[in-house]
């Protein structure tokens, strides 16, 4: 069949022979008529199955062939008249569902390249009711409020150290007030929620607080919380939907406990908690917990920090075991009762040992804090309507190295995707660059290995590349070289603390003039000091560059310019000063 334009828009004709859609024009053939004209069809156009696609007099085929004609880009060159493309009329360019960084980046990108964009973005509440507005999770339930109340813990410490450097501190006890830290870190995230949304109109960016379920080919549905729903289409879609924190499916687990989508707005101090979880979130928030002087006990199924170097994880556990936080190695809750009523009230939970079933503990908390892993926000927002794949054990949504999924005019970024870094610093990277490769011209894509990254426990872990267990496994022992070193900050050696606790790691490959391909340091601004190294790394830094670079004197980065002793030696890394 061909096509012609009416109104801007594709017409298909019917070829000769075949029933005219003119309702004047003789009646299509009956229901029963219907097998014989597939088989006519068939064996007139010459493919194996139905329907099969005609344009402007060209026979494209069938569903197979239309798809890789689109891929090749050839359907749209028939379907150009005069320079114009005959394309389908949609309300949006691109659609961005969710509103966390990753999204937001991308869609002001889009924006500036002249492309109509929406974003719908909509916080479900958790169990407990708490909910937020505009920019994700990394400003209103993570990176953002983790560091401020970090910070809040490190000032305890400098408190702490402060005598020994001079400071009369009053006779009277210091105290911290939760109300008054959270009331801080909450308004200046309500200042970054209202700039967002200014930011986006400055952009010319369509903003819905609406839930976005898709509901056919290019097509959405947005239902606000009021229960209104709107329906949009465009050409294409982008899901930035992030995760969100996994409960344990125990008893009382959704009634009694909270998770980090909680803590940050919580409006009364936690007190005695317990933390369930070994993940990055479990350990940064016991830690700046204990560092406000709660009662901090994490229960630990079976590693910390998965993932991450195993090596440097382990010095986390040991540093906060020293500075008071409680472990509870290989158990799991399998019940939470509340036994008194209150914010905070008393929670007894039950435990049991991951090794030995028969092995039960009890014990009484005010609060429970679950961080067990997250969850992508996936299974409920009709990508089965649409035919986009997901790891139907995770929710992640597998993409090619160019975010896209098996629907073409689908993309993903951000925490959704399967065996990507879950960090907020590469979920705007690759949204940029998706739609700098969408609607510029660009081809750059983003490099998801050589990504620097913190964890702000109270001794802090900066790290880029690979870890040691990774390097072995993918270079073979016999090609990497370990080098290593304790460090001691020149800041904690006035108040004695901490001596030989800080750790700095590089990896080298030998083969590759021992590249630098693993980066790991455990001390104070980790963060800092990584991102700088980071650079140099993707640069493709060796060990000789490293040791010819002059160091700062005197700072923690510096150790990693004399670095000398490696593993392999067994020699000795203890330090005595700076």
């Amino acid at each position: 069949m061909g096509s012609s334009v009416r109104k801007g828009k594709v017409v298909r004709q019917a070829p000769a022979g075949t029933a005219s859609r003119d309702p004047r024009a003789k009646a299509p053939p009956a229901p029963e008529d219907a097998p014989l004209l597939r088989v006519a069809v068939v064996e007139v156009a010459m493919e194996p199955s139905v329907p099969v696609v005609f344009v402007r007099q060209n026979q494209i085929g069938g569903q197979e062939k239309t798809g890789k004609a689109h891929h090749e880009r050839t359907l749209k060159k028939l379907l150009d008249v005069n320079g114009q493309a005959l394309v389908p009329s949609y309300d949006y360019d691109l659609i961005v569902i969710g509103g966390g960084s990753g999204g937001l980046a991308a869609s002001k990108e889009a924006a500036k390249l002249g492309k109509k964009v929406l974003v719908l973005d909509f916080v479900v509440p958790t169990p407990l009711g708490t909910r937020w507005g505009l920019g994700g999770t990394c400003v209103n339930v993570g990176c953002i409020p983790k560091k401020l109340m970090h910070q809040t813990a490190l000032l305890g410490q400098a408190i702490k150290d402060a005598p020994k450097f001079g400071w009369q501190l009053d006779d009277k006890a210091i105290n911290h007030s939760w109300d008054t830290m959270t009331e801080a870190v909450q308004n200046y995230i309500g200042s970054l929620n209202w700039g967002y949304r200014v930011s986006l109109r400055e952009n010319k960016v369509t903003y819905e607080n609406a839930y976005g379920e898709f509901v056919g080919p290019h097509k959405i549905k947005a239902t606000n919380n009021k229960g209104v729903q709107k329906f949009y289409t465009a050409e294409r879609f982008l899901i930035a939907t992030g995760e969100r924190p996994r409960y344990l499916g125990i008893p009382g687990d959704e009634e009694y406990c909270i998770t980090s989508d909680d803590l940050f707005s919580l409006h009364y101090c936690p007190g005695k908690t317990l933390v369930v979880g070994a993940s990055y979130v479990a350990l940064e928030c016991a830690g700046f917990l204990a560092g406000l002087g709660l009662d901090v006990t994490v229960m630990v199924r079976s590693i910390l920090l998965r993932g991450f170097d195993q090596e440097m994880a382990n010095k986390i556990g040991e540093h906060m075991e020293e500075h008071g936080v409680k472990f509870i190695r290989k158990h799991v809750p399998s019940q939470i009762e509340q036994i008194q009523e209150g914010t905070p009230g008393i929670l007894r939970v039950t435990s049991h040992s991951t090794e030995n079933s028969s092995e039960i503990l009890q014990g009484e908390y005010n609060t429970v804090l679950l961080a067990i892993g997250r969850d992508a926000c996936t299974r409920k927002i009709g990508l089965d309507k649409v035919g986009v794949k997901i790891n139907e054990k995770t929710g992640k949504i597998p993409v090619n190295d160019e975010e896209q999924t098996n629907v073409p005019y689908i993309y993903a970024i951000g925490d959704v995707l399967e065996g990507k870094l879950e960090l907020t610093p590469v979920a705007i990277h690759a949204g940029r660059l998706l739609v700098r490769r969408l609607y510029g011209g660009a081809n750059t894509k983003c490099d998801y290995v050589n990504v620097p990254t913190t964890v702000f426990t109270p001794l802090e872990y900066g790290a880029c590349g690979y870890s040691e267990e990774k390097a072995i496994e993918t270079f073979g022992v016999d090609n990497i070289e370990v080098y290593h070193s304790y460090f001691w900050p020149l800041e904690w050696t006035v108040p004695a603390r901490d001596n030989n606790r800080c750790y700095a790691k590089v990896i080298c490959n030998i083969p590759d003039q021992e590249r630098v391909i693993g980066f790991h340091v455990l001390g104070p601004n980790a963060g800092e000091i990584t991102q700088g190294f980071a650079a140099a790394i993707k640069c493709g830094i060796t060990k000789e560059q490293l040791d010819s670079t002059i160091g700062i004197h005197p700072v923690c980065a510096e150790i990693f310019t004399t670095l000398s002793v490696t593993k392999r030696s067994g020699g000795d890394i203890t330090q005595s000063g700076c």
